[in-house]
Parts: C-alpha cells; sequence; structure tokens
C-alpha cells in the first residue's frame, strides 16, 4: 500500500529480515523519548508474540518504507475472547523522519485494517519525562495523538525501585501488615502456576483490568480460562520470560490477592512488575502490601542479579502508590493510555 509522499506502507513478516528492521525503528523511537528509562519490547520477545497463534489475540506489524529504508513501525493487537470492540495500536517513526506524514500513513493502515476485525475502539500508549507533567504538554508522543484524533484517557507513572532492598526494611513492612491478615495465608512460587491454584489465578487475574483505574477507558473485563493462563503461559516462555508470582489465600484456600513480577533473558539486570490486585470483599487486610513485600523476597532471592525494578501506577491509584512508596520505588517518567473511537 502506497501513502502520499512516496510512503509505502507494508505488513511485515516476524520470520523475515524486515522484521529486524522493524524493532529497530520501534526501539529508537522509544528510546528516543526516555533512554535508559524507556521499557520497549525486545527483539524475540515481540517476534514470539507475532508468531503466537493462540486464542487470546492476534497481532500484526507494518513498517513504513521510504526509499527502500524502514522507517516507521506499526504494530496492532486485537483480543479475541472478550473485548472484541477494541484494538490495540502502536505507531513509531526514526526521530530524524518525523513531520513527514510517515506516522499519519502508519496509523491510517492500521485503522483500515481494524475495520473488517469489527473494531471500534483504538487505544494507544506513548511515554514522556516525568517533568512533562501529566497532560505530557510538548512531548512527541501525546502530540501525535492529539493532532490524530486520540483522547488521554488515563495517566500513569512509571517508577522504579533499585534492587537488592535490604530485607531487614522487607521484614519490617511484612510485620506490620502481618496482624492486619492474620487469617490469610501467602504462597509464592516462579514459573507456571500450580494446578490446585490455576482457576482462582484465572478468575481473580481476568479483572485487573477493570478493578484497576481505568480512566476514560472502554474496557470490559478479560474472559476467566485456566486454558488461556496455560496459553499465556506457554507464550511466556518463548518470550524468554520467567513470572515470579505471590497470592493470599483465604481460610477457605480461596484466592483473593495477587502480584507478579517478570524477567526476562533479553534484559540482564532489569525485571517488571506486572500485576497486583486484592478481591473487593477482601480489601482493608494489607493483602497487596503483603503480598508485594512476598513476591520481592522471592525474587531476590531466586534471582541476585536483578538491580532494578520497573512499575507503573494510575495517578488516580493512591493506595497501591503508596504502598510502592513504602517499598522504595520513586518516580522517573509518565505513561499516557489514549483512546480513540472510530466512526
Amino acid at each position: 500500500m502506497s501513502a502520499p509522499g512516496g510512503i509505502e506502507v507494508v505488513p511485515v513478516d516476524p520470520s523475515g529480515d524486515g522484521f529486524v528492521a522493524w524493532h529497530r525503528v520501534y526501539e529508537t523511537s522509544a528510546r528516543h523519548e526516555l533512554g535508559d528509562l524507556a521499557t520497549p519490547w525486545q527483539l524475540e520477545e515481540l517476534r514470539a508474540t507475532m508468531r503466537d497463534s493462540g486464542t487470546r489475540a492476534w497481532s500484526g506489524a507494518w513498517s513504513a518504507v521510504v526509499d527502500g529504508d524502514t522507517v516507521g513501525a506499526g504494530w496492532m493487537r486485537t483480543p479475541l475472547l472478550d473485548n472484541l470492540q477494541l484494538a490495540e495500536i502502536d505507531v513509531h517513526v526514526l526521530p530524524s523522519h518525523r513531520r513527514r506524514g510517515i506516522g499519519r500513513a502508519l496509523l491510517a493502515r492500521l485503522e483500515d485494517e481494524t475495520r473488517p476485525r469489527g473494531r471500534r475502539v483504538l487505544t494507544g500508549l506513548a511515554s514522556w519525562s516525568y517533568d512533562a507533567g501529566p497532560a505530557g504538554s510538548g512531548a512527541s508522543g501525546p502530540e501525535f495523538a492529539g493532532a490524530t484524533g486520540f483522547d488521554l484517557a488515563l495517566t500513569e507513572v512509571q517508577r522504579e525501585l533499585l534492587l537488592p532492598v535490604d530485607d531487614s526494611v522487607l521484614a519490617d513492612l511484612a510485620a506490620t501488615a502481618a496482624p492486619a491478615h492474620a487469617a490469610y495465608t501467602l504462597r509464592s512460587w516462579s514459573g507456571p502456576v500450580p494446578e490446585d491454584l490455576l482457576r482462582g489465578w484465572a478468575e481473580i487475574t481476568s479483572t485487573l483490568v477493570t478493578e484497576a483505574p481505568t480512566g476514560d477507558l472502554e474496557v470490559e473485563q478479560e474472559a476467566a480460562s485456566v486454558e488461556s493462563v496455560r496459553e499465556h503461559e506457554a507464550l511466556v516462555e518463548r518470550q524468554g520470560r520467567t513470572k515470579y508470582n505471590t497470592v493470599a489465600l483465604s481460610a477457605e484456600g480461596e484466592v483473593v490477592a495477587y502480584s507478579d513480577l517478570a524477567t526476562t533473558v533479553h534484559e540482564p539486570g532489569r525485571a517488571y512488575q506486572w500485576g497486583t490486585l486484592v478481591h473487593r470483599g477482601h480489601r482493608g487486610h494489607r493483602l497487596g502490601l503483603a503480598v508485594k513485600v512476598a513476591n520481592l523476597r522471592l525474587l531476590q532471592r531466586e534471582r541476585p542479579d536483578v538491580t532494578r525494578l520497573t512499575t507503573y501506577n494510575a495517578e488516580v491509584n493512591a493506595h497501591m502508590i503508596g504502598v510502592n512508596e513504602a517499598l522504595g520505588f520513586r518516580p522517573v517518567a509518565r505513561l499516557g493510555d489514549f483512546q480513540k473511537k472510530l466512526g
């Protein structure tokens, strides 16, 4: 497909050489804004994602090519079990080629691809420096989003924690929380979910997308499926990632809270906080702090080589921000969730 100005937008085969060029543009663009604070997916992580033929989601990639050179990278993911109105998109252009219509050409192609798939709501993420404020005034990502019809639906803060945290600090935090959750049991492990926890894990993790603050995002709860959990675990393994997990169990053995982290072989020394959630009916027992502390202790025992942990929280999520600040996280950047509804 050719666009104005000699821009050609073409699909990218994740198994081909063009995928390396595509990822180079994506990563260069992402790091241009934040440098070492940026959190782009690594090449083989995205290759595994694009090759995935499971039931949970479909992903595709497109390159913008000018005079034979890949200068733009577009990416789309569509959930297949839930949120069937939604398409998650990402648009990146080499800094040296911006303001030439390349981003708009990529976005137009992505929008064309969403329509036959029945998607009417587009979401996208953009990062910017912390000092630019909650709206990201003047930053390239928010400016492009606003100029192309996207609204800022939710602002998150990226925080980082330098590891290791002294275990005496973690022990003190655990001790302060323990009296509030004496009726609960904590259980931690690395890798796939144990079979006896699988159903409970599927049910509580499927609610994260709606139980966490969503701002103006139009999203629905994910489908709870043990098959989906196992499918995702297989993808995580192909991506070169390892999960570290902690749950809180009620006296009846129900999974009522969880926290999970991930590391990747492609980024030595770095870990990412994924989800943390406490079931509505079990809040007020300091379980959020308890599972996060236990999970961090697990990570530090098994991976002493990890020296930094990255997490994101909605700016309005005062409770989880308080938990993270107690652990020592500091704000380093911002992330915007943008949304556009197609006519």
